[in-house]
């Protein structure tokens, strides 16, 4: 009698019930077999995730199967880590995986690490995993980095000579100025200025040889790992080599140049005497032009003080003697081994 309202319902009635049943088994037969065994893991792992928080993962185009396997692994370490701030991070575009490494070994070194301060450094776009790493496991740096194309850092004592310098800094991640503090680049360039100055402070290069313990307590004594990512944890020269004779270098430098100038002044001060002896050949040329010119106009004078009675026959004798007398000596001073011609009073 129960089941007579059953029998009563009509054929197509039936029909779109049994679909619709059928449809609603395929539907969980596909829930199950796509999250089923992510679930089954999860609920055994004691890092439960509803099937409904699943299917919204993936509505949102979240990888399930990392969120999960990430939420165990943290689980496992002693970490309970929420599936909801595991997908927050992933939709900001974070590392979930580098994160939770990181949480497990800082936890397991004792090292304080909340969630969302691992996952704020993970987004400032630093390695959180790497940098754990590296408080855990100091890292040696060479200064200068070789990879910049340096392979000393040059500094000059007091005394003009150039030492080239390597060295060694050992430090360790600071997690809680990670966030925003300087790079591993700021600390190389601090140690380096550092270097410099100290090598400068020297009156010798002797004693920058002698003691590079030294200039390492000096440099640790000036921290230069203020307001940065990392803590300095020893500064270690390990090679000192003399380099040039710089003041002497500079002095060369100096009396080449001083050189170049005096050849130059001596070089303008030729030119200036040729230019002026072929100006003085121009004028020796002009003045024995104006000579022949009157040389020229002495023939008409002399035919002139002939015509006025001034100048007798005489008396135009008596020039043309003296004329010969002055040309006689002065080809004979002219001629070598010939002796000049004395005038008798």
């Amino acid at each position: 009698m129960h089941y007579l309202p059953l029998l009563m319902i009509s054929t197509s009635t039936s029909i779109f019930l049994f679909v619709l049943i059928f449809f609603f088994i395929c539907a969980c037969s596909f829930v199950f077999f796509k999250y089923g065994r992510l679930y089954i893991k999860a609920i055994t792992s004691d890092a439960h995730i509803s099937l409904l928080e699943m299917m919204n993962m993936s509505l949102r185009n979240v990888d399930v199967r990392s969120i999960v396997e990430y939420r165990v692994m943290a689980k496992k370490a002693g970490i309970d880590i929420t599936a909801k701030s595991l997908e927050s991070h992933s939709l900001s575009g974070g590392n979930v995986q580098g994160v939770v490494r990181a949480l497990i070994a800082a936890r397991k070194a004792n090292i304080a690490l909340g969630f969302d301060h691992a996952c704020a450094i993970d987004l400032a776009g630093r390695d959180v995993f790497d940098a754990v790493k590296t408080c855990i496991n100091p890292k040696v740096m060479e200064c200068p980095d070789p990879a910049k194309g340096y392979a000393t850092i040059d500094a000059i004592t007091k005394d003009g000579i150039q030492l080239k310098i390597k060295a060694r800094i050992t430090i360790r991640t600071n997690i809680e100025k990670l966030a925003g503090g300087a790079t591993e680049e700021t600390v190389l360039a601090r140690a380096g200025e550092g270097i410099i100055t100290t090598i400068g402070s020297f009156e010798t290069y002797k004693k920058a040889i002698e003691s590079p313990d030294a200039i390492s307590r000096l440099l640790m004594e000036k921290k230069y790992d203020n307001d940065t990512a990392y803590e300095i944890l020893s500064i270690n020269i390990v090679n000192i080599t003399i380099g040039e004779n710089i003041v002497a270098k500079l002095q060369a430098d100096q009396a080449e140049t001083e050189k170049r100038i005096t050849q130059a002044d001596t070089e303008k001060r030729r030119d200036m005497a040729i230019v002026r002896e072929q100006e003085m050949k121009v004028l020796r040329e002009e003045n024995v032009a104006k000579i022949l010119a009157a040389e020229a106009e002495v023939p008409k004078a002399i035919a002139q003080a002939f015509r006025e009675g001034n100048l007798g026959i005489m008396d135009y004798y008596h020039l043309k003697n003296i004329q010969a007398d002055t040309e006689m000596k002065v080809s004979s001073a002219a001629k070598p081994g010939i002796p000049p011609l004395t005038i008798k009073q």
